[in-house]
């Protein structure tokens, strides 16, 4: 069988550990991208089984799929829309909207004057995200929201941090224009709601910015790029089983572009995951700037220098792939390794990649 496994156990003990970082600050869970690639609706589940019932989401799908799951649930759509239909089926889904923009605003604002409604939204400020939000220096627009928008129940006001993993100084920096922004409303007599900022990253980071609520998705997967202070660990892996087993002399090549070649005889295994199936797979470099080139040719003299492996697990024993890994097999060296067609291999693997497995809970 080939699948994406998912050890129910750890992924609990993160939400504990998440819950508890948390303390008083409300958990909405992040389940964007099918919830980071482990099945919306089971991660859902489990977090409702541990006390978590906000949901965060970017897609309207999303949000029918939860509502259909969970009636009662609060449920926020993060993505600033002012498209009618999806405004219409958001509302009719009691979903809580993103206002991005004064346009949006007015959008949503009309709609829910002709439905003879108030439709409840959270105001998105950017404090340099650059997707969706007021401008901080654009307090009247955000104000008249407040002001002349009747038909909007205003019930929270968030940003996004971007470099939260790798920039203290950039995330404080948006941090205290976010804080002020939010003190401009209340020193207007308006009362912003639910306040917050935090995404996975800077809730482990900084608890002093955990304000009324966090947004949490990758920490609970344990995938986190900075240090991590609280214990959490990765929640899955690719399984799947060994195809074929055989020798190949010396001198023998193995993969496209004969990526590699066996310096004496060696015994192989072909196994079932490719990179379509996320095994050594990431995501290209989109950014062409001066300091990002130098970035990747840094990271190219280091894979020089240190040599890295691709790795898989076979009955315990970490097994090198041979040269290139294909789109749906690989092929490792299992010579010193006591195995038969039909045994276990494991592998770490990025679910967000991960395409053509079944996902499991265990």
């Amino acid at each position: 069988m080939k699948a994406y496994v998912v050890e129910r156990e750890i992924l609990i003990q993160n939400i504990r550990l998440l819950k508890e970082h948390a303390g008083t600050a409300t958990v909405w869970a992040v389940l964007k991208g099918n919830g980071y690639g482990i099945g919306i609706v089971p991660f859902s589940r489990i977090l409702r089984e541990c006390g978590v019932d906000h949901f965060a989401v970017t897609e309207l799908k999303e949000a029918e799929t939860l509502r259909e799951n969970y009636p009662e649930a609060p449920i926020l759509m993060m993505r600033s829309t002012a498209e009618p239909a999806e405004i219409n089926a958001l509302m009719d889904l009691k979903v809580i909207l993103t206002v991005g923009s004064y346009e949006t605003a007015v959008a949503i604002n009309g709609i829910a004057a002709e439905r003879a409604a108030r439709a409840e939204v959270h105001l998105a400020v950017d404090t340099g995200m650059g997707r969706y939000g007021f401008l901080p220096e654009d307090t009247d627009k955000l104000l008249s929201v407040f002001e002349y928008m009747k038909n909007l129940k205003v019930s929270g006001m968030f940003t996004h941090f971007h470099s939260a993993p790798s920039n203290d100084k950039a995330t404080k920096k948006q941090f205290e224009l976010f804080r002020s922004t939010v003190e401009r409303v209340r020193d207007a007599g308006y009362e912003p709601g639910m306040v917050h900022c935090c995404n996975s990253h800077a809730f482990v980071k900084h608890p002093e910015m955990h304000l009324d609520a966090v947004r949490l998705g990758s920490a609970f997967l344990g995938r986190l790029t900075c240090k991590d202070k609280l214990g959490l660990q990765r929640v899955g892996h690719a399984e799947c089983s060994l195809e074929e087993i055989r020798w190949i002399p010396k001198g023998q090549t193995v993969g496209y572009d004969a990526g590699f070649k066996a310096r004496q005889s060696t015994r192989i295994a072909v196994i079932g995951l490719g990179w379509y199936n996320g095994l050594a797979s990431s995501r290209r470099n989109d950014l062409f700037r001066l300091r990002d080139s130098l970035a990747g040719i840094l990271h190219c003299l280091r894979d020089i220098l240190v040599r890295p492996k691709v790795l898989v697990t076979v009955n315990g024993h970490k097994c090198r792939v041979l040269g290139h890994v294909g789109m749906v097999n690989a092929v490792v060296d299992v010579t010193d390794v006591d195995c038969a067609v039909g045994d276990k291999v494991t592998a770490a693997v990025n679910p967000l990649t991960v395409k053509g497995l079944k996902v499991v809970y265990r």
